[in-house]
């Protein structure tokens, strides 16, 4: 495992975190809807370097 895959995948947990933490705060959707793509996107890109 690269250190660029474990930091990619360690990001995109940590905002999945917030995404997490915002819906529990009933914040606006559309900042959950940013964080969760970006999540999305650096957890696929961690697995993809694998």
């Amino acid at each position: 495992m690269s250190k660029s895959a474990v930091a990619l995948i360690f990001v995109g947990l940590f905002l999945f975190g917030g995404v997490i933490s915002f819906w529990k705060q009933k914040l606006p959707k559309s900042v959950m809807l940013v964080l969760g793509m970006g999540a999305g996107m650096c957890l696929a890109a961690g697995v993809m370097r694998l």
